[in-house]
């Protein structure tokens, strides 16, 4: 069948998702065909905030270097948050989502530019690949299964031709109208907020100076106002020139046309200002989650698979995260190393840590937020309302303290089998099987994240003999392993901090096991086979 095949994988959207995905599968020597119905990423400064954690994905993906060098506003410029209460030029603010404070737990500094900034150098790293090809100006219609892969149909939006492909799988990252996820018939929930949104861009010099006159060095800026019962007004730079963008609940009645955006944007500010509007849209706040990710060969990642208001800057960080999970995955399966129950670990993994942190963290902000306004008003009560913002500012750390996406209870992780992947977790360097691996030092030099391998990896801490039987197995089961050895560590040394000497670390710098000896009742070849779904 490879013979009749376009490709190995279709990816219909060749926006950030579809593209990190295709990075990931084509430097596994997978061929990929995207389809996009856009010749260029939209200019729509949307998606700007990347975590340290999508910042390792970039490293893996041989781009890192290229995203700095695309942000719209300079290095020695923050790109920190803030929260104001009642408007954005108010008296009363703390910082917010401050990231910094979980950077020794990843292997990548945080980084924060447009989205659109995003997709050129993600098109630029997928065009040195031979295995990626893109089609532009193109959108999938129609995908149909069967046995042996699938058939795609393609409209060509120039001339309105349509061409089939055919493909061993499809995945769909095609947004939240995603013809691949209704093609093949994976039904939705959403959680309605009932609330109309704006998104506005704009060019304002007077924000610009007041904005470096009271909050220099941050780049987004969220405002809490008691009419608003917990949604944001919410303002992001997108360079050091002036433009900006705006979201925030407008009335249902709104027209785009004759609403006094200009109007409702001072009093957000606090001030009048000038005001020149580039962009606007309506966009409906609501969480909406597939009830699965994927059949047999079609799969759905990004907001094909989940979608939620723009709060927090999870919305792009959780889609590369979704394309780092099955791309591995989907080579696996395709080079004939995986087990038959690994592609149904990218459901039963990421499915829920997305309910988490719709969950756990975006509704939650809401209905504190919600909680808070209803509650303190410096107009009644200043002494108490100062306490209690006050308080909050000291718990600002937490929500990114306790953002950590974890896969315990994953069938392709050692431990229990009780299915508790979720978003919440706490840092630690202790190599645990299920969460994400932090660097650590190695007594020779570099980092424990400086030597993985693009296979799964074993770090070997004085364990050559373990080592040995897990490199001899691995190769029997034609897994790509690479081995980490180094000395059993000292008091002094960062590798004691895992906590183990013998750590299994999959391609996507998750854990699948950790132990100091090879348990009695398994062996090196049971643990790998756990890793891969056999």
């Amino acid at each position: 069948m490879k013979n009749q095949q376009d490709a190995d994988v279709i990816i219909s959207g060749g926006g950030p998702v579809g593209m990190g995905l295709a990075i990931e599968l084509g430097q596994r020597g997978i061929d990929v065909l995207v389809i996009e119905k856009h010749p260029s990423p939209q200019r729509v400064p949307k998606g700007q905030n990347l975590t340290q954690r999508t910042m390792e994905h970039f490293r893996a993906w041989g781009a890192e270097s290229e995203l700095r060098a695309a942000r719209t506003v300079p290095a020695n410029f923050g790109i920190g948050g803030l929260t104001s209460y009642g408007t954005l030029l108010g008296d009363y603010h703390y910082d917010w989502m401050k990231r910094e404070l979980v950077h020794s737990y990843y292997g990548a500094d945080n980084e924060r530019l447009p989205q659109y900034a995003t997709e050129e150098v993600l098109r630029a790293r997928a065009a040195s690949l031979d295995s990626v090809t893109l089609l532009t100006r193109r959108e999938v219609r129609e995908v149909r299964e069967d046995a042996e892969g699938v058939t795609v149909t393609v409209h060509d939006r120039t001339d309105g031709t349509k061409a089939t492909f055919r493909a061993a799988y499809v995945v769909g990252a095609d947004g939240s109208r995603s013809v691949v996820r209704e093609s093949v018939g994976l039904t939705q929930i959403v959680f309605d907020h009932d609330r109309l949104m704006v998104l506005l861009v704009f060019q304002s010099d007077t924000l610009h100076r007041a904005l470096l006159d009271k909050h220099p060095g941050k780049s987004f800026f969220n405002v809490l106002h008691p009419d608003l019962q917990g949604y944001w007004l919410f303002f992001g730079r997108v360079d050091l020139e002036g433009e900006f963008f705006f979201h925030a609940p407008v009335p249902d009645d709104a027209d785009p046309e004759t609403f006094d955006f200009q109007g409702y944007v001072e009093r957000a500010v606090g001030q009048s200002i000038d005001m020149h509007i580039r962009h606007r849209g309506f966009w409906d706040c609501r969480v909406a989650i597939a009830d699965s990710y994927g059949s047999e060969r079609t799969f759905i990642a990004g907001d094909a698979a989940h979608n939620h208001p723009p709060y927090g800057g999870y919305g792009i960080n959780t889609g590369f995260e979704d394309a780092r999970n099955l791309g591995w995955k989907l080579t696996a399966r395709l080079k004939g190393w995986g087990g038959p129950e690994l592609l149904a670990s990218y459901d039963a993994e990421r499915r829920p840590v997305f309910w988490s942190t719709a969950k756990d963290f975006i509704e939650k902000s809401i209905e504190t937020d919600r909680d808070f306004l209803a509650t303190y008003d410096p107009t009644t009560d200043l002494a108490e309302f100062e306490a209690v913002w006050s308080a909050r500012a000291r718990g600002a750390v937490n929500e990114v303290g306790d953002f950590q996406p974890n896969y315990r209870g994953s069938r392709v992780v050692a431990g229990s089998r009780d299915g508790t992947a979720s978003a919440k977790g706490a840092h630690s360097f202790i190599a645990q099987p299920g969460y994400h691996l932090a660097p650590r030092a190695l007594p020779e030099g570099g980092t424990t994240h400086d030597r993985l391998g693009s296979g799964f990896s074993l770090i070997a801490l004085g364990q050559a003999s373990a080592a040995a039987r897990f490199a001899e197995d691995a190769a029997r089961l034609h897994i790509p392993l690479t081995v980490i050895e180094s000395a059993a560590p000292g008091e002094e040394d960062e590798t004691a901090d895992y906590g183990a000497s013998l750590i299994l670390v999959r391609p996507d710098q998750f854990v699948a096991w950790a132990g100091d000896t090879i348990p009695s009742d398994l062996d090196a070849n049971d643990i790998l086979k756990l890793a891969i779904g056999a």
